[in-house]
């Protein structure tokens, strides 16, 4: 609420507190309710703000554009996340003050992002489960929205960095059985977000497994996220897919032919996503690769 909005059209209007509170309430009330944001009942601030020619909502103005630029701005940084522009994520998340955060999908949101970049950074791990310990004990605590998936997600990512294979591995199975139990025709009015953030459950738990050797699992989930992307028409992900598959297609020695269309695809969707950091991997795999099939065809 917006007590400022209140204060300045009593002003403008030139009327005294003592005037205003006029059999509606006591003068000490509307101090109160001004100096020390002590709201008054509903039925008496509707009648204060009548009489100056004001609405409750209009109190709330402000809050509600500050909610709408809130829920943009964290927006724009899961998207720079999916594109792993670190650095980016964690400044914006600078910027914004965890304890001004009122509604409760905003703080699971900020929640997650900050507790994801810092997984993915190596901070220490305290930091990064109180952020998921937020959402899985308190914001989310039935466990009814994809941000509880997203924690499980994020830690078995925070385990997985820091070479505690048996406690990630506990956190992906969760995550992969939430994946393996959706079904599309449940999520029709979904925006892009929603599916988004199912792509971030399914790359993370595919390269997860990969790490792991867990070809079959990875590849299964890989080709989910490609169906899902060519689905909803979102591409952020199509890249990182693509570069897994091409990198568990290398390490499991499957045909060069195979290999090099796999390479082309990622070039391609990386290409269109300007996505520089997968660019840059796929030289330094198409490299590794090249460098394989010489000492290969040297020994035979």
């Amino acid at each position: 609420m917006n007590i400022g909005i209140f204060v300045t059209r009593r002003k403008t209007l030139k009327i005294s507190q003592v005037k205003l509170s006029q059999g509606i309430c006591t003068q000490a009330t509307l101090s109160k309710f001004e100096n020390n944001s002590r709201v008054p009942s509903l039925p008496i601030l509707s009648k204060l703000c009548v009489r100056l020619g004001l609405t409750v909502d209009d109190l709330y103005q402000d809050s509600v554009m500050t909610t709408v630029q809130l829920r943009h701005d964290l927006d724009h940084v899961e998207k720079e996340l999916m594109m792993e522009n670190y650095q980016c994520v964690l400044s914006q998340l600078n910027e914004i003050k965890a304890n001004q955060l009122d509604e409760i999908e905003i703080k699971m949101q900020f929640c997650y992002l900050r507790g994801c970049v810092n997984a993915l950074i190596n901070q220490q791990p305290d930091r990064i489960l109180f952020d998921f310990s937020q959402i899985l004990n308190d914001l989310d605590e039935r466990h009814q929205t994809i941000f509880t998936p997203l924690a499980l997600l994020g830690s078995g990512i925070m385990y997985a960095r820091h070479q505690e294979i048996q406690q990630a591995n506990f956190y992906f199975e969760k995550v992969y059985r939430y994946i393996k139990k959706y079904q599309p025709a449940d999520h029709l009015d979904e925006d892009n977000t929603y599916y988004l953030r199912m792509l971030t459950l399914i790359f993370f738990t595919a390269e997860f497994y990969a790490a792991q050797s867990k070809y079959r699992l990875s590849n299964q989930l890989i080709e989910i996220g490609v169906q899902l992307c060519s689905k909803e028409r979102v591409t952020y992900y199509l890249p990182r897919l693509k570069f897994l598959a091409t990198q568990n297609a290398v390490y499991q020695g499957k045909q060069p032919e195979l290999i090099q269309r796999l390479m082309t695809e990622t070039l391609a969707f990386t290409r269109i996503n300007q996505d520089e950091v997968i660019e840059v991997k796929l030289a330094a795999l198409r490299c590794r690769f090249k460098q394989s099939v010489t000492q290969s065809q040297l020994k035979s």
